[in-house]
């Protein structure tokens, strides 16, 4: 397990010039609050835990990725990147996703990586190709490449060389902010669209239908279909 104040396992496990994931944990029993009115707290934590076995899944199997970075403080969340050969930066605080990415881009800059890419844990139709499409689009140094949610206001993934080119502010309305800040710095994004399984991310109850409605083979949709969700929520959507 890697803690911030004293990562050099991790620093000797990242290469020169190599392009890093990163994945962002929290406390499964902690996520997907705004699914309240739809799942009950152990439906919200199988499903957390399913869609970012997903991500991990996809960030492994990329092959533009020369490694992944979980950043967590979360037990569960520990044990699955060993399962997957992740590293791991273990969070000195539960301060969210903008810090969380911060420290590991700030880890993997200082280690001589040359790019980093985040994708959040509730992404669970995104497959490696469409990380090694992203990887692809990315330019030389400085630059930042990004996609955003399929509301267009969230950043659903954010590929940065160096890996810390740009402050982040991930969350709900962060699109905006995170163009402003790369241009404030010379450097005009990179916006990238036609990738479906990164632009849904899973938040509210309405994201969980259209999980539903575009289908797809990921563990997340797997858990779903062998629960009464579905039904449940269909039967919600008649009454409105």
């Amino acid at each position: 397990m890697f803690r911030h104040s004293t990562s050099h396992t991790l620093l000797k496990n990242v290469t020169a010039a190599s392009v890093w994931g990163v994945l962002p944990l929290k406390n499964p029993d902690r996520a997907k609050t705004r699914l309240a009115p739809a799942l009950s707290p152990v439906e919200r934590r199988l499903l957390y835990r399913a869609m970012a076995e997903d991500v991990l899944s996809a960030m492994i199997d990329a092959e533009g990725l020369d490694g992944t970075l979980v950043v967590t403080r979360d037990a569960w969340a520990q044990s699955l990147a060993s399962r997957y050969g992740a590293a791991v930066l273990e969070e000195r605080a539960n301060r969210g996703q903008s810090p969380a990415v911060a420290d590991a881009v700030c880890e993997l800059a200082q280690a001589g990586a040359s790019a980093a890419l985040a994708l959040p844990g509730d992404v669970p139709l995104v497959s490696p190709a469409e990380i090694d499409r992203v990887l692809a689009a990315h330019g030389p140094a400085p630059a930042v490449t990004m996609m955003p949610a399929a509301d267009g206001r969230g950043t659903n993934c954010m590929a940065c060389s160096p890996p810390d080119a740009i402050p982040f502010h991930f969350g709900h309305d962060s699109f905006e902010p995170h163009k402003a800040e790369a241009r404030a710095l010379g450097i005009e994004p990179r916006i990238l669209a036609g990738l479906p399984g990164i632009a849904l991310d899973v938040d509210k109850p309405e994201d969980l239908r259209m999980l539903l409605a575009q289908g797809g083979a990921c563990r997340a949709l797997a858990w779903l279909n062998g629960t009464d969700i579905p039904a449940r929520l269909a039967g919600e959507e008649r009454l409105k």
